[in-house]
């Protein structure tokens, strides 16, 4: 299968850019790329939980925008093009109480003006916990 990333840095550099925000406060790592793919992980520690001891659904649809929007940067010339997020669906399947969360994302679509990204959420026992699907736009840099 060809690839659809139109930038290629490497991981370490991904996750160097990201030293402020959601992502990093809730200590989302880019881990994986193929082809069509990425993926990443955040561990589940006493801040991604809600009252009741499992995490925030907040939590995993953050998990969910981070990796499909950064995946769709990087099907766009960065240096003129950013992706922005329009629909973030997500449906919570099993609770999570500890543990890494996994999430990959495939893309459905990418088009020269809106991405469509599928992001699958594991628990550390490769179970599923979540399901979702982000819309994103392309847009101009200023």
């Amino acid at each position: 299968m060809k690839s659809i990333w139109k930038q290629l840095p490497r991981l370490t550099a991904l996750n160097s850019k990201r030293t402020s925000g959601l992502g990093e406060l809730l200590e989302i790592k880019i881990t994986g790329r193929g082809n069509n793919w990425l993926m990443a992980e955040m561990p589940v520690t006493d801040n991604h939980k809600q009252p009741f001891g499992i995490v925030h659904g907040g939590a995993t649809a953050t998990l969910a925008e981070t990796i499909a929007s950064i995946a769709g940067w990087l099907c766009v010339d960065g240096k003129k093009q950013g992706t922005v997020g329009l629909e973030l669906n997500i449906n919570h399947l099993k609770p999570v109480t500890n543990g890494v969360l996994t999430a990959k994302t495939t893309g459905v679509h990418v088009g020269r003006t809106t991405q469509v990204w599928q992001i699958d959420i594991y628990n550390q026992s490769n179970k599923q916990v979540s399901t979702a699907r982000l819309t994103t736009m392309t847009i101009e840099r200023r």
